[in-house]
């Protein structure tokens, strides 16, 4: 068990900044939902010819905010210089972390002949770019992971609640499992992740027992522990999915809810976020057994190493998104499409292949990636199902 739990008051936008789960809304307020602008059409463009790319991303920002911009560009980086049969000039601008610096960095890309825009990065930066480039036909591939700023001309690459949620209950299914419970913050992410877990577990014909939350303190899930437990166990569930996170909520209630009778002998624990973030996680006695998602080790893994032997150092775990972008734009120009950057084009359905594996762009915004479901055994991670190499393989 942590010593403290203060971070758990904290937002968990926090992550975009010192990420430490690979999962959460990368936001700095409430946005309205549907902000995304214009029809996502696209200009067309000559494939022989190099196409202008904007990257913004928060190099200024203080703190973690311009260690996690810096990463990003370097992913881009490395990302045009794998790239074969298509030009892309990248024209990086800085967003200060902010959504006025956003609007600023749009509007000199704009002026500067953008044709695509990759980033920005925070949700209420998003929201600030959308005016400015849907009325000139520019689609925007964000690094936010906030589906409420997907659709129009606004594409998130952030790896989604949904998407996870999906993994897991499909593989529970598959193992026997039929009727979950569902455990949330009572906070904006885990009202969101509560909401995508409840749709994947309908969608696949899994039983919802019951949906318990708690406030997002430490008391809060102290007090709540007993009821969650005796709801879970009167409801007969045989799964409980958290959408904890590994440095603020999991270490409590993964504690709370086994001392309360729920044990992970008896219910299955599935965790919306990335478990192996803290080490320490991997030793709690309540996640043994618990199952949680990945993306392809072994492609992440050659990214990460392809990555420090160019800047000396490891990429942050957000870089791959602005390699993932700069990937999709890359081979639609190298197949020669005047269309590349079109949301016919950048929704194909046979995806791109990214920094942590095969992932594809959905036609409204958000996206799908190739995750492996590992497990938690004598605190050590091992994969039971491996991450699919293609869209139509087992695992989607």
């Amino acid at each position: 068990m942590f010593a403290s739990l203060r971070t758990m008051r904290k937002p968990f936008a926090r992550l975009a900044i010192g990420l430490v789960t690979a999962l959460s809304v990368v936001a700095c307020g409430p946005v309205a939902l549907g902000v995304g602008g214009g029809g996502g059409s696209g200009p067309q463009v000559d494939p022989s010819s190099a196409v202008r790319v904007a990257l913004l991303v928060p190099k200024g920002a203080s703190g973690g905010g311009g260690l996690v911009g810096r990463s990003l560009e370097n992913a881009a980086k490395l990302a045009v210089a794998d790239l074969q049969g298509a030009q892309i000039d990248l024209q990086v601008y800085d967003t200060q972390g902010t959504p006025g610096g956003a609007a600023r960095a749009a509007e000199s890309a704009v002026a500067a002949g953008a044709q695509v825009v990759l980033g920005p990065l925070y949700t209420q930066s998003v929201s600030a770019v959308v005016p400015i480039v849907a009325s000139r036909n520019i689609n925007v591939l964000s690094f936010s992971n906030n589906t409420a700023v997907a659709g129009g001309n606004v594409f998130v690459l952030g790896q989604t609640f949904s998407n996870v949620a999906n993994r897991l209950i499909s593989f529970a299914r598959r193992q026997g499992r039929t009727s979950v419970a569902v455990v949330h913050a009572g906070d904006v992410a885990g009202i969101a992740g509560r909401d995508a877990i409840v749709g994947a577990a309908r969608s696949s014909g899994m039983s919802v027992a019951t949906v318990q939350s708690y406030d997002l303190s430490q008391q809060g899930i102290v007090s709540a522990g007993p009821r969650i437990a005796t709801a879970i166990q009167q409801t007969g569930a045989d799964t409980v999915f958290l959408t904890a996170n590994v440095d603020s909520d999991l270490p409590l209630i993964s504690t709370a809810l086994p001392e309360n009778g729920v044990s992970p002998e008896q219910f299955r624990y599935l965790g919306l976020t990335r478990w192996n973030a803290l080490p320490q996680v991997l030793s709690l006695p309540g996640l043994q057994n618990g199952l949680f998602t990945l993306p392809d080790v072994a492609v992440q893994s050659a990214f990460e190493a392809r990555y420090s032997a160019a800047y000396g150092s490891a990429p942050h775990p957000l870089a791959g998104l602005a390699y993932d972008a700069v990937q999709a734009v890359g081979s639609l120009l190298a197949q020669g499409r005047g269309d590349a950057l079109s949301k016919r084009a950048l929704t194909q359905g046979s995806g791109f292949a990214g920094a942590y594996g095969v992932f594809r762009l959905l036609p409204d915004g958000t996206n799908q990636r190739a995750l492996a479901v590992a497990q938690i055994q004598n605190s050590q991670v091992v994969v039971l199902d491996p991450a699919p190499k293609r869209f139509g393989a087992s695992g989607f």
